[in-house]
């Protein structure tokens, strides 16, 4: 910028009127100073326009002098200061003086100012500042530019004014400041470097905040010559970058990258040269700079200029998205960590950004996974929300089920955190928020069912994010001061609402709720007082058994046992009372809120300052052993919100039992035409989710209620609000049944059950007659209801009918006696006038008779009145399981139930009922029996009929195969039914919904891990006999080739969820044994038992080679079942089975087909076993079979003698018949055998072909002939 020029033409110019000499001896310091004082003042006033410079030069060379520059008073040199500039601005612009004399006035204003401007209050404030005010006006010091030498004292006044301006000075000075450097920068031809050096260095500070002077004094510098500092900038980062990359100093390196980051907060203008040149970064080989340029650039990008960016460098942005897929991870993690700020700041940029995210939700590593998923769960509501769609975060969720468990952590952390963050929006019913995230909850939740490893994160978000316990109030907060339970309890109903029935039943598991009492936990505490921390006065060795015992069963709960088990062990041997204390307060049910989270907190507390390694194994116990999600303190709130949940006028409570949440749910959800507002649906949700709750209490924890029961009497007493007179009539009739005592006795309470027992609502007659039965005088009671409604069964309505019998099922079990005066007649009418009449009109007319299954809801009431007759049947059986007349009473109704699973859910073939009536007493009928076997008593009258029971589960009704399947997983999960049960799940293989056959394989999998050894040996391994047996009676069972591949997908299933390395043998065994008995009906059957024997034999071969076990011979003894089984009746007979090849041949060749092609496909995966040490180690068997079959073949021979003197005669029980038959003849041939399947192995391999009809008709026949052999041997 150049000086001002002044105008001439203007008459009489001012001239200085200063006459006196500055210089000279003689002249004082006081007097001097009068003097320049005197000039300052009138130079000042002087205007540049229109002076007399002539008039000046007797004092310009004075002022330059010596003597007054280098003087010591400090006041002089400012004066003097104030007056070169007041000359320089007067002779604008030419300078009157030379550039060595310019070059010092310079130096020595600079150097006045860093000496003496210190504070306004400091000496010659005034001077300095008029002196920076003309420098900064005048813009006189864009001189410095032209001088010799300028560049160094350029460089002097930089660093003169940055250090100058960090003395916290007046805004205006600091103004001053940035207009000469901005007009030096201006000016000059050639910046130099170190000018630039200290500017940058202003940004180092990573700290460094625009409230500190020197670096907002940078900042405006570089904004104002950005466009003369960009190429100067440019290459002063190449300078540092290239040079420090080749010399291997990256700390420098990453010190650059961070000023960029720096600068482009402040001065991103500054960078339009530099981009570029981290673009290329990104593409270097050097790992280094690729990860500092990802960093750099993400930081930039995700500045509030970032968009702009974007627009100009599009080539960069693509770049630097494309480092998502970097091959190295720490890139690639280095672009995930950067992506938070681009997510906020970049919306434009939504769809690029979300499809990225999408890509790396499935990234190859794991590490790049968890910082995924921690990024999003650091994201605030309002950014989740707006800038992520639900798509990117299901994404998200479904990494809760990664492989790793780091991912999974981080996954379900960050969508149990935005639901945190979004509760209080859903709460108010923002449907963004609702949209958005009121899915989470049930994703969990489903999640959580999967697996083990999942169950235990799922149910760490599920308490720290989704339900938490509210916080405690601190102790400087008011000491009155109550924990919230009211909405506590409503955060948990309002989070059903959007739960699926899968996610509820999840929540209920996780509720801890049902189980038998005292829990495992409860056990393990136990064990540990007893163990008193090794401590123990008697029977030393029982004590540290049974907690040896309670930790391996606790330890056998959690996702790492053995961690579990060391860090339970560790617990007990801390062996403090006070945390004994603490957890059983922590576990006891009738613990409110209040006390469980008190008790909570000082016992993590108390564990963390014991052994803090143990915490994270104690936080889950807790889970897990406490009622965090509903306990006692949550009863009142249900109450309160079924109260205000008013039933709507279209819908009966009872008609809405049996649907799931979320058809339910539906009902009470306005339509838009005039339906329902929010706040009346919002309480028809809450009314809802509380009436499940306490369903679900009443069934399995009823000892919640004992504070409440006063207050389910007077809610009773509603008698408008159905639905809340059912939920509590059923928890006052479950809380008598956990303990009489808690049975109201009040007179007018008794009388309005009475009444209830009577009326016409059938679910209120049930429980109603429940709480009877327990009441103080309930034999009088009983006696008195079950008398006045067998005297009035032919006299009702058809509502109050279903009433009375649905009192009568529950009287015939609680209260037998009662019952038993009036049975005759109740039984005669049952079945006369309800199971065997014939359908009305009106159900003819209404029923569509297309359709197979009516919902609960729409159940007629003659067909209502037929289940609960059943049920009546059933129950009045399972009340005399123990007494004399059991047989006598349980027989004939077994047989009618047979008889409606017979004639296809009729009593009678030539009945007319309706598909719907059918379906639904074929369903009650199956699960009544499965009901009866449970009783020792009746269970071998029930297993005639097994076969019947069993082929419910392939029902053409889909219902009815789904819920016959729950209630026999039921039964099956807790033992009550006999052995032959556990195979029924597998004939689901061929259901045609998934669910079903999902169900049927998640028992099988569970029962497998959770069983000990023995129980698994009896209940699905030796069970497979059974299975054969099953298939062989089933209806679709035939000898022919196009019927056997569907058999064999049942064995085939079989074997995939229950055969292993260590059960193959016995399997096969078992097989085997098959061909050596007959079955117990029919000469048919036996031959397809026997045919099925062969199938099960070649499956069992083709599954053991595809997973390279051995099969050997099993060197135990198994009964056969004695119950469906029985032996041949002579040798011939055994030898001629043993003979005959009971399979076509086209089956053989079909299953030669198979076997061959697994052997193709085994060939195809060897090239793949250098790479993988399980498949090399899949090739020895080959090798090492032989001589492992030699070993056995002594063993064999050694059992076989051992066998050949018991008593063939015990075939039927025993298999040493079995072993006898097999044995020997597979002992000589064996070892040809081996060498035969190897020729033809390696036939194929060079060949390359199938084996023919020949060679398997070949091999089945010798087969049958080591059979003969070994039957004859053993005659």
């Amino acid at each position: 910028m150049v000086a001002q020029t002044r105008t001439h033409g203007q008459s009489s110019p001012a001239k200085l009127r200063f006459k006196e000499k500055l210089v000279g001896k003689g002249l004082n310091t006081d007097a001097l100073l009068k003097k320049l004082k005197a000039l300052h003042q009138e130079l000042a006033e002087l205007d540049q326009e229109n002076v007399d410079v002539a008039s000046l030069h007797p004092i310009r060379k004075e002022l330059i002098n010596s003597s007054i520059l280098l003087h010591k008073d400090r006041g002089v040199k400012a004066y003097a200061a104030c007056c070169l500039a007041d000359l320089l601005r007067l002779y604008a612009p030419d300078a009157p003086y030379t550039q060595n004399e310019l070059r010092d006035i310079f130096q020595f204003f600079f150097r006045q100012l860093t000496n003496g401007l210190k504070g306004p209050d400091s000496p010659y404030y005034n001077e300095y500042f008029h002196l920076l005010e003309s420098l900064s006006t005048v813009k006189s010091v864009v001189l410095v530019c032209d001088l010799p030498q300028g560049d160094d004292l350029m460089v002097d006044i930089f660093r003169d004014l940055f250090g100058l301006v960090r003395r916290d000075l007046a805004k205006k000075i600091e103004l001053f400041m940035a207009d000469i450097l901005i007009a030096l920068i201006d000016e000059c031809q050639s910046l130099p470097s170190e000018v630039l050096e200290i500017i940058m260095a202003q940004f180092m500070d990573k700290n460094a905040r625009m409230d500190q002077p020197a670096y907002r004094l940078a900042v405006q510098v570089c904004n104002a010559t950005a466009d003369k500092l960009q190429r100067h900038v440019c290459q002063y980062f190449t300078d540092i970058i290239v040079d420090q990359a080749r010399e291997e100093r990256y700390e420098e390196v990453q010190t650059a990258h961070n000023l960029i980051q720096q600068l482009n907060r402040a001065c991103p203008s500054l960078l339009h040269n530099v981009v570029p040149q981290l673009e290329e970064e990104l593409r270097v080989e050097q790992l280094q700079l690729r990860i500092m340029a990802t960093q750099t650039l993400g930081e930039m990008f995700a500045d509030k200029h970032g968009y702009d960016l974007v627009q100009k460098y599009q080539s960069t942005w693509a770049q630097w998205l494309s480092r998502r897929n970097d091959k190295n991870v720490t890139i690639r993690l280095a672009w995930v960590e950067a992506m938070k700020g681009i997510i906020v700041n970049l919306p434009e940029m939504r769809k690029e950004i979300e499809d990225a995210l999408a890509l790396k939700v499935l990234d190859p590593d794991e590490k790049v996974r968890a910082a995924l998923c921690k990024l999003i769960g650091q994201l605030d509501y309002e950014t989740a929300l707006h800038h992520l769609s639900i798509d990117v975060l299901e994404r998200i969720a479904g990494r809760g089920l990664d492989k790793k468990h780091s991912v999974r952590v981080e996954a379900f952390r960050a969508i149990g955190r935005l639901y945190s963050l979004a509760y209080p929006e859903i709460e108010n019913n923002d449907p963004a928020a609702i949209q958005h995230f009121a899915w989470i909850p049930g994703n969990i939740l489903r999640a959580g069912s999967i697996s083990r490893e999942v169950k235990a994160i799922a149910e760490e978000t599920l308490a720290e994010y989704i339900l938490p316990l509210p916080s405690l109030p601190s102790s400087s907060s008011s000491k009155g001061a109550e924990i919230d339970e009211v909405a506590w309890t409503d955060r948990l109903l309002l989070t059903m609402r959007y739960l699926d029935e899968v996610s509820v039943n999840t929540l209920y598991s996780f509720s801890n709720l049902k189980g038998s009492r005292p829990t495992l936990y409860e056990k393990f505490v136990t064990a540990c007082v007893e163990y008193n921390g090794g401590v123990i006065d008697e029977d030393e060795e029982a004590v540290t058994e049974r907690l040896s015992a309670a930790v391996k069963a606790t330890a056998a709960q959690f996702p790492e046992p053995h961690k579990a088990a060391e860090d339970l062990q560790a617990f007990a041997k801390l062996n403090e009372g006070r945390l004994y204390k603490l957890l059983k307060t922590c576990m006891d049910i009738q613990t409110d809120l209040k006390g469980l989270m008190k008790a909570q907190s000082e016992f993590l507390r108390r564990v963390e300052q014991s052994s803090a390694a143990i915490v994270p194994t104690m936080s889950i116990l807790l889970r897990r052993a406490t009622l965090h999600i509903v306990n006692s303190s949550s009863i009142p709130t249900f109450i309160k919100r079924v109260q205000k949940g008013s039933e709507p006028s279209a819908v009966a409570y009872s008609q809405t039992q049996s649907q799931t949440l979320g058809q339910t749910f539906s009902m009470f959800v306005g339509n838009g035409n005039g339906g329902s507002s929010e706040p009346e649906g919002r309480a028809q949700h809450a009314a809802y989710a509380a009436q499940l709750w306490l369903t679900y209490v009443s069934k399995h924890c009823p000892a919640l209620y004992k504070a409440h029961i006063g207050e389910f009497s007077k809610a009773i007493a509603d008698e408008k609000n159905a639905r809340l007179v059912e939920v509590c009539l059923h928890a006052l009739a479950s809380a008598a049944a956990w303990d009489a005592k808690l049975a109201p006795a009040d007179k007018r309470t008794v009388e309005r059950v009475m009444r209830f027992v009577m009326e016409s609502n059938a679910r209120h007659a049930k429980f109603a007659a429940r709480l009877i039965a327990r009441m103080r005088n309930a034999d009088q009671l009983c006696e008195q209801m079950v008398a006045s409604i067998a005297d009035n069964l032919g006299k009702v309505d058809p509502e109050t009918l279903v009433a009375h019998i649905a009192v009568l099922a529950q009287l015939a079990l609680r209260a037998p006696e009662a019952f038993e005066q009036k049975s005759d007649v109740i039984t005669a009418f049952l079945v006369k006038q309800v199971l065997k009449s014939s359908p009305s009109d009106h159900e003819e007319t209404q029923m569509d008779t297309d359709e197979d299954w009516v919902d609960d809801a729409l159940i007629p009431l003659e067909l209502r009145a037929k289940i609960l007759a059943l049920k009546v049947c059933r129950n009045r059986c399972l009340a005399h399981a123990e007494s004399e007349t059991a047989n006598e009473i349980a027989k004939p109704v077994i047989r009618m139930f047979s008889t409606v699973l017979q004639h296809e859910g009729s009593f009678s073939a030539d009945a007319r009922d309706q598909p719907t009536t059918k379906s639904r007493l074929r369903l009650q009928a199956a699960t009544s029996l499965l009901h009866l076997a449970t009783v020792p008593q009746y269970s071998h009258d029930v297993a005639t009929y097994f076969v019947a029971i069993a082929l419910t589960i392939q029902d053409p009704v889909y219902q009815v195969r789904m819920t016959f399947l729950d209630k026999l997983v039921s039964l099956l999960s807790r033992n009550k039914l006999p052995v032959q049960y556990n195979i029924i799940p597998f004939l689901s293989v061929h259901d045609p919904e998934e669910d079903v056959k999902s169900k049927a394989k998640a028992y099988v999998i569970f029962a497998l891990r959770a069983m000990p050894k023995a129980l698994r040996l009896a209940r699905f391994e030796c069970a497979f006999i059974r299975l054969l047996h099953l298939l062989a009676h089933h209806p679709d069972f035939k000898i022919e080739h196009e019927f056997l591949p569907d058999i064999a997908k049942y064995i085939q299933f079989y074997l995939d969820l229950v055969a292993s390395n260590e059960n193959v043998s016995l399997l096969y065994h078992l097989a085997l044994k098959a061909k050596t008995v007959r079955d117990a009906e029919s000469h048919v059957y036996s031959e397809n038992l026997y045919a099925c024997a062969e199938l099960s034999q070649h499956l069992i071969k083709i599954h053991a080679k595809s997973h390279g076990w051995n099969l050997e011979t099993y060197p135990g003894k198994v009964r056969l079942p004695g119950d469906i089984l029985r032996p041949l009746p002579n040798a011939e007979a055994a030898n001629e089975v043993l003979k005959t090849v009971y399979l076509p041949e086209e089956a053989l060749t079909w299953l030669a087909e198979k076997q061959a092609k697994q052997v193709q496909d085994a060939k195809h995966d060897k090239p793949r076993a250098p790479r993988k040490p399980t498949v090399k180690r899949k090739a020895a068997p080959k090798t090492n079979g032989s001589a492992k079959r030699q070993r056995t073949t002594k063993k064999r021979k050694a059992d076989d003698s051992d066998e050949e003197e018991s008593d063939p005669s015990d075939s039927d029980e025993d298999d040493e018949g079995g072993e006898q038959a097999t044995s020997p003849g597979k002992q000589i041939e064996e070892p040809e055998s081996s060498s035969e399947e190897e020729q033809d192995e390696n036939e194929e391999e060079k060949e390359g072909k199938r084996r023919t009809r020949a060679q398997v008709k070949k091999q089945a026949k010798r087969a049958a002939k080591r059979q003969a052999k070994a039957a004859v041997s053993d005659d």
